[in-house]
């Protein structure tokens, strides 16, 4: 019994700590993935950066939850020469226990913008 007590002590932790990691890598790609679908949105033709933010929140509330779509910002940006669309989304992952501080992540996505033929 002692030794079973002596290992739960040691694997509980390093398992939690794991699944902690596997969350927070989860909600990045999902969000950087948003963030570049929203951009890519945005730069079509003749639509607006704040285009890109609803389609970043909408991604967001339907993969994660709407509360990790809160700070979404979309702007007009260079991407390598070319006129572009960029949409910075930050968010809180929280902890998978009951303490510890909150895991923030600023994501990123950068689209060229179309023009009319």
């Amino acid at each position: 019994m002692v030794d079973f007590v002596l290992v739960v002590v040691v694997l509980v932790p390093l398992f939690l700590g794991i699944v902690q990691v596997a969350l927070v890598l989860h909600v990045r790609n999902t969000l950087a993935a948003a963030a570049s679908e929203g951009a890519r949105y945005a730069a079509t033709v003749d639509r607006p950066p704040a285009a890109g933010v609803a389609k970043t929140r909408e991604q967001i509330a339907g993969a994660l939850a709407a509360r990790f779509a809160r700070n979404v910002v979309a702007r007009s940006a260079t991407v390598q020469g070319a006129p572009g669309v960029e949409v910075d989304v930050t968010a809180d992952v929280p902890p998978l226990g009951i303490w510890g501080p909150a895991v923030r992540i600023t994501v990123s996505g950068h689209a060229v913008e179309e023009t009319a033929p």
